[in-house]
């Protein structure tokens, strides 16, 4: 069976992030569990994108329609964005990280990763049950309260960014760089996290059958099941990729692990690179 725009763009999808999977192991595997929540996100977030158009490409290659594999497909899909926001927060977090390992305000960043855990709750459940309900009005409001979580806490992530800024003569060496990075990437973010609220809003219900009633609003361009593939492709999938090659770069790139080293070692460092008299 010949696949849909739909299906293509999810063929693309696996093809653009298998690579990603390979590379967010490698980031794992360089900075460790314990100091890269950042990066496990990342990885969280590559597999999510594999295995959402998966579903999808696999839900136009089965007759009869499964509806099930659509809705797990479409549930990822908008589920993406609370790993890359949450890797974004890691990675704002290191920024809060001493020379010796300490990390402070450990309490207030893990409230703000529990309200992302909250809104992706909120929009998958929102999601998985709006499709099977009759009386969807509830399934829609939880979905929308998600997606409003997530613009929160683009926000607050852009408020965290602009007060390391302000505080980045106390950041470490590699980190400054890693900052200019997550700076670059925030308006691609930003982007992303727009398409999520316009589309979440362009309809009542959000139903995969080919019984929905037609789309009027003004908002019907955005949607993302019935809506123009073109801006699909630009707000959600290209800015979804810049972000993730600036943050897969910047992790390969940037020797991190380096800002962990006693000071005294900088200056052995400097002693020995002294021209001899």
């Amino acid at each position: 069976m010949a696949l849909d725009t739909q299906g293509i763009l999810a063929a693309v999808t696996i093809a653009m992030y298998i690579p990603f999977l390979f590379v967010s192991i490698r980031l794992v595997m360089k900075y460790g569990m314990s100091r890269g929540d950042g990066w496990v996100l990342l990885l969280v977030f590559s597999i999510i994108r594999v295995l959402g158009g998966a579903l999808l490409v696999a839900a136009e290659d089965i007759t009869p329609a499964n509806i099930g594999l659509y809705i797990g497909g479409y549930a990822l899909e908008s589920s993406g964005l609370s790993p890359l926001l949450l890797c974004t927060l890691g990675l704002l977090h290191s920024m809060f990280q001493t020379p010796d390992g300490f990390s402070r305000y450990n309490r207030q960043f893990r409230l703000l990763q529990i309200l992302g855990m909250i809104a992706l709750i909120l929009t998958i459940t929102g999601i998985s049950n709006e499709t099977g309900s009759s009386s969807s009005s509830g399934w829609n409001t939880m979905r929308r309260v998600g997606v409003i979580l997530f613009c929160a806490l683009y926000i607050i992530l852009v408020g965290i960014c602009v007060y390391v800024w302000t505080q980045v003569g106390f950041v470490m060496r590699y980190r400054k760089q890693l900052l200019k990075a997550i700076s670059i990437a925030l308006p691609f973010l930003a982007i992303r996290t727009l398409y999520s609220v316009l589309s979440t809003f362009s309809s009542d219900s959000f139903s995969i059958t080919g019984t929905t009633e037609s789309n009027t609003s003004d908002l019907a361009k955005f949607n993302v099941l019935t809506g123009e593939w073109q801006i699909y492709l630009v707000m959600d999938m290209l800015m979804e990729y810049a972000v993730v090659i600036i943050y897969a770069v910047a992790g390969i790139m940037l020797p991190l692990n380096e800002d962990y080293k006693p000071a005294d070692s900088y200056q052995d460092e400097y002693l020995l690179s002294r021209p001899q008299m």
